[in-house]
């Protein structure tokens, strides 16, 4: 079985600290760059408030390196249910930087970076109708005006789409530690070490929070396979959100492979297949990760975030709930 994993592969191999190569070097020797901007959220969905993530990418004769800090206009326009109408003005939002966590978010005004990791989100956007969006980007990069678009797709919450807020959560018994499984099942970080090295985030399913009526703050991903290597440290950053609000909610790790040995093995676990792999009508399967989601102790899902999260958001969140009985 081959998944088609969304994020787009030069912003991910950017995200990930590689690199992506261009063609032939510029004629003025490499004093132009250009710009463009890639998204980094999806499942989008018409009628209610969600966060859209958008990824800058600059390229010039040294190949391509993220723009990060500040924040960025963001302009979103009506295409079409085929994106072929001409652009009716929908909404717009100033998106924020959302670094990778552990890495530096310090910087005030958009800017070319080599080391820092991350991307744009705006919040609360609200489509009011399925179909082709674009999304118009109007940043001052380094003292000069820029603009770039970004087409995508939005559909109706009824199609084919991944849990979102206010749905009620799935049941799934996902993988603990307790599963007779290989132990790269439950967490891939074994498949190097042999141990898993977060065993407190593996205690608890999804089903057994649900049934017994606890908050579960939940993260789909991979940390030894993640295309982005945004999983690595927002498990840590989980581990963070346990140690730092142990009352409010049970802390769950859900890893995505079963199996993993690209291209011939790759076998999604039934807990993240429930959740993220999805069938579209042209029969291909597509899946992304990470994806956070906070689940109310009523089961109901309280927020989601994908493919980062800012952790002022998460802690809000969390801040929210009522202190759990022991």
């Amino acid at each position: 079985m081959t998944v088609r994993r969304l994020l787009p592969v030069c912003l991910a191999l950017l995200l990930g600290g590689a690199s992506c190569t261009s063609g032939s070097p510029p004629d003025d020797g490499g004093l132009d760059t250009t710009f463009a901007v890639q998204l980094a959220s999806s499942w989008h969905y018409a009628g209610a408030p969600q966060r859209v993530q958008l990824g800058i990418v600059a390229s010039d004769a040294n190949g391509f390196r993220l723009v990060t800090q500040g924040t960025v206009e963001v302009a979103f326009a009506y295409l079409g249910t085929d994106g072929s109408g001409a652009p009716e003005n929908g909404p717009s939002a100033t998106a924020d930087y959302v670094p990778v966590p552990g890495t530096d978010a310090s910087g005030d005004a958009p800017t070319i970076t080599t080391g820092d990791r991350g991307v744009y989100e705006a919040a609360d956007v609200t489509f009011d109708r399925a179909g082709v969006w674009r999304a118009t980007l109007s940043p001052e990069i380094d003292g000069l005006a820029r603009r770039m678009t970004a087409d995508f797709t939005v559909t109706e919450l009824s199609d084919v789409h991944i849990p979102a807020p206010g749905e009620p959560a799935l049941r799934t018994k996902t993988l603990t530690i307790d599963s007779k499984v290989r132990k790269g099942a439950i967490d891939s970080m074994a498949d190097g070490s042999g141990e898993i090295p977060d065993p407190e985030l593996h205690e608890w399913s999804i089903a057994e929070a649900i049934d017994q009526g606890r908050p579960a703050l939940v993260l789909f991903g991979t940390p030894a396979y993640c295309e982005s290597q945004f999983c690595g440290p927002e498990v840590t950053e989980l581990q963070r959100f346990a140690a730092a609000y142990p009352d409010r909610a049970v802390y769950i790790h859900v890893e995505i492979w079963k199996e993993y040995k690209p291209p011939e093995v790759q076998i999604v676990n039934k807990g993240a297949a429930d959740w993220l792999l999805r069938t579209m009508p042209d029969d291909s399967q597509e899946m992304t990760e990470p994806w956070l989601y906070l689940i109310g102790a009523d089961g109901i899902i309280v927020d989601r975030w994908g493919s980062l999260f800012d952790p002022a958001d998460v802690e809000a969140a969390l801040e929210a709930l009522p202190p759990m009985d022991a």
